[in-house]
């Protein structure tokens, strides 16, 4: 019987623990966890995104007034409305910091020019 070394079972170990979103890029985990809501091209327009008032990403003007703290904040704690109902989860439990990196990287990227 072959032996597999140990680095190489406790790197599939550690792979499956962290789950998909640290094997997919970051397009795929917009389309994944974002899009539905945001719209694939960051718009909003989506009944869900007209439910919640988002804002269109592709608009310079919003762009201008969302500094990158408050994207990354964002990402990392969720949203939650005026009755503390969260409308949007949290993602610092599921992505990594390049990944919110990368995130805010795409989200600024939508603008139009």
């Amino acid at each position: 019987m072959k032996k597999i070394p140990l680095f190489v079972f406790s790197a599939a170990v550690l792979g499956w623990l962290a789950g998909p979103a640290l094997a997919e890029d970051i397009a795929e985990t917009w389309a994944r966890q974002c899009q539905k809501c945001h719209a694939e091209d960051g718009s909003g327009d989506t009944k869900m995104g007209k439910k919640l008032g988002l804002k269109d990403y592709r608009d310079p003007a919003v762009q201008a007034e969302m500094t990158d703290e408050e994207i990354i904040r964002i990402t990392k704690e969720g949203v939650t409305d005026d009755s503390g109902k969260q409308v949007m989860k949290a993602y610092a439990e599921i992505l990594t910091e390049e990944q919110i990196t990368e995130m805010l990287a795409l989200i600024r990227s939508m603008a139009k020019s």
